[in-house]
């Protein structure tokens, strides 16, 4: 019912934008010195073989493998250990005016010269959260009663999970801010996605890895089995 209501509001609206907004012709932006895809992806090739946005592109493809496992498995670790997916859930609501009033804030301090500066203090911060929430999950069984959690445990994941958004936009507008800094404005377009795509790619390949990894890396003990079993593989773990 959630998706299928969203779903319609996305429909309508966007069909109302295709219907009644107009262009203002009066306004042409700078016309890109490319004109098809071929020419597009020759500019692509030129602009990746140019050292500097080599090294950028190799910094932002690793500088998110620290908080890969925080990140990707938190969650499903705390629903392991017992707290209801529908509380998870709920305590995403009060971080949505906290995502829409941080890149306001955040702006501020990413428009001057060196915007990246922001990326860089708030990368150990981030990943001292990435300690922090493992002591979350480590806490969860132990705070754990027969009526659920304790209020106090919520508000100490509600906290958690505020700082970390905090840490999360710090970084993500500072590396927009440098990619739309950095980007020549005549191939703005071209420039700019091919930066940005790389900074999405470095955010998901290492989430990615961190979740394959969750089972091989996790230390199983095997209860009422008959044998020896390690419980090493998803075949043992299943008999």
């Amino acid at each position: 019912d959630f998706l299928f209501f969203w779903g319609a509001v996305f429909l309508v609206t966007t069909t109302l934008v295709a219907l009644f907004k107009k262009e203002n012709q009066e306004l042409m932006p700078a016309k890109e010195e490319t004109k098809g895809i071929t020419d597009t992806y020759r500019l692509l090739f030129s602009i990746i073989k140019m050292p500097a946005v080599l090294t950028f592109c190799l910094l932002i493809l690793t500088s998110k493998v620290g908080f890969s496992a925080a990140d990707a498995v938190t969650g499903l670790k705390l629903v392991e250990e017992g707290v209801p997916k529908e509380h998870l859930a709920l305590l995403a609501v009060p971080m949505v005016p906290l995502q829409i009033i941080l890149p306001l804030i955040i702006s501020k301090y990413t428009a001057g010269p060196q915007p990246l500066n922001t990326f860089y203090k708030a990368m150990p911060y981030r990943l001292l959260l990435g300690l922090e929430f493992a002591f979350l999950v480590w806490w969860a069984p132990k705070v754990k009663h027969e009526g659920g959690f304790p209020l106090y445990y919520y508000a100490v994941v509600v906290l958690s999970y505020a700082l970390h958004q905090i840490t999360l936009y710090s970084m993500y507008v500072a590396i927009m801010a440098f990619n739309a800094k950095v980007s020549d404005p005549l191939i703005g377009g071209t420039y700019m996605t091919l930066l940005n795509t790389v900074s999405n790619l470095g955010g998901n390949w290492p989430s990615t890895v961190a979740l394959w990894l969750v089972d091989p890396l996790t230390v199983k003990e095997c209860q009422g089995a008959q044998g020896q079993h390690s419980c090493a593989t998803a075949a043992a773990a299943e008999v």
